[in-house]
């Protein structure tokens, strides 16, 4: 997967101290991104747009 035009962003949960962070792109088209903000070269997590948003539905409620 071509994950070189993503535009990544920092999840709103993550703090300022740099330690765990998670990053999602979903500019792409079909398929949202996950990675660790702390290793950008390494392996990334996609999934479709409606499992994503589904996942945060849940996310939200817990």
């Amino acid at each position: 997967m071509d994950l070189s035009n993503a535009r990544w962003r920092k999840s709103t949960r993550s703090g300022t101290s740099g330690g765990d962070c998670v990053e999602v792109a979903d500019n792409l088209a079909g398929v949202v991104a996950v990675r660790d903000s702390k290793d950008p070269s390494g392996p990334a997590l996609a999934f479709d747009p409606a499992a994503w948003r589904s996942f945060l539905g849940f996310a939200k409620q817990h």
